[in-house]
């Protein structure tokens, strides 16, 4: 036990030390720093924003424009933003993996903190100066908010190990996962709540386990919206069976890595 203990400790200091490097790669080597990480989600939320003032359609099912496109914004940018940088985690930090201790999943672990965090961050700056401009500011459950956005860093996470695995395989995953992965962005409940849509067309748009994380976060900050299709149960299938396949390619491909 006080080996595993120990084992845990080393690993969770390697992970810490990985996502300060991780934070000054990022955001140290240029002038705005951190502040482009909160420019990104304000763009969208402002283009949204005055797009829907432009067509009479201030409130979004009862809820505030700005939160109401702040919840969909960060939870989306928390599981493709996430999948997208863990998927070139240990591509871009191979010479890391000289050092004994760090390991591939440790580079994976580091880049899903940083994300976390510096949506989480994100988050409450946005809405918290939207609070400061109205002169209120009301969440009916932290928790399950907080839920929302953990749920979809860790489908993110999950995701990327595995497109991380099919990279080292076939390089051209790479290429592709853009295009691929770039519908997302209008299926992930950024610009509507799943309430909105047809019975019909809902159960379509459901099967995207990102509109559930959207729902759950939206469910959890706003008093009167009640996400009735959004499912744990189903986005934690997804990050499950999307885990246990990009832990087995990472074991598969980990001598390739550490070998180039």
């Amino acid at each position: 036990m006080r080996e595993l203990v120990a084992g845990a400790m080393a690993q969770a200091r390697v992970v810490y030390a990985l996502s300060l490097r991780e934070t000054r790669t990022r955001f140290g080597q240029h002038k705005l720093g951190y502040v482009w990480a909160l420019l990104e989600p304000v763009f969208w939320v402002a283009t949204f924003g005055t797009m829907f003032l432009a067509i009479g359609r201030e409130n979004a099912a009862g809820m505030e424009l700005v939160p109401f496109l702040t919840t969909g914004v960060i939870p989306y940018n928390l599981a493709v933003g996430t999948a997208d940088r863990v998927s070139v985690a240990v591509d871009a930090n191979k010479s890391l993996l000289f050092y004994p201790h760090v390991q591939p999943l440790d580079l994976v672990f580091a880049r899903v903190a940083l994300e976390l965090a510096t949506y989480v961050i994100v988050m409450i700056v946005i809405l918290g100066a939207y609070s400061l401009w109205t002169g209120s500011f009301e969440i009916e459950s932290v928790l399950m908010t907080s839920f929302g956005l953990v749920l979809a860093t860790m489908f993110g996470g999950a995701l990327g190990t595995v497109l991380a695995g099919m990279s080292v395989l076939y390089p051209v995953v790479q290429r592709i996962k853009g295009p691929v992965m770039r519908p997302l962005f209008w299926l992930s409940g950024i610009f509507f709540a799943a309430n909105m849509l047809p019975s019909n067309v809902q159960e379509w748009f459901l099967y995207n386990p990102i509109l559930h994380c959207t729902e759950m976060v939206r469910d959890g900050y706003f008093a009167q919206y009640h996400a009735r299709g959004a499912s744990v149960g189903y986005v934690l299938v997804w990050t499950l069976a999307l885990a246990f396949v990009g832990l087995t390619m990472e074991r598969r491909v980990r001598s390739r890595i550490q070998l180039t």
